[in-house]
């Protein structure tokens, strides 16, 4: 789900699943990679997990309020608070840890 705008963001959060945000922009070489491996996390997760994307030169307000000071940046969100963050580039494996740490799964 590609977020475009607050109220898209606010109705994100107020699902009922966890929702990990992955925060990017079409000109970062990271993003751009770790898109499939976020990807993969969706299709594994499916049923149990929202995930989300806010590019964050469309939607500055959303990216700067929760502190997005690098990209890529994943938060994962539990009854609409941050749970937990990952900064960079990383591993379907790291991912998978921090919902599981982050959500008791």
């Amino acid at each position: 789900m590609n977020i475009r705008n607050e109220t898209e963001f606010v109705e994100a959060l107020r699902g009922t699943k966890p929702l990990m945000v992955d925060f990017w922009a079409p000109w970062c070489a990271p993003c751009r990679m770790l898109a499939p491996t976020v990807e993969e996390v969706e299709k594994e997760l499916e049923g149990e997990l929202t995930v989300a994307s806010v590019n964050v030169d469309e939607c500055p307000g959303i990216a700067q309020r929760y502190g997005i000071a690098s990209i890529p940046t994943l938060l994962l969100f539990a009854g609409g608070s941050v749970v937990g963050k990952s900064v960079g580039l990383v591993d379907k494996d790291r991912i998978l840890a921090l919902v599981r740490s982050a959500v008791g799964r």
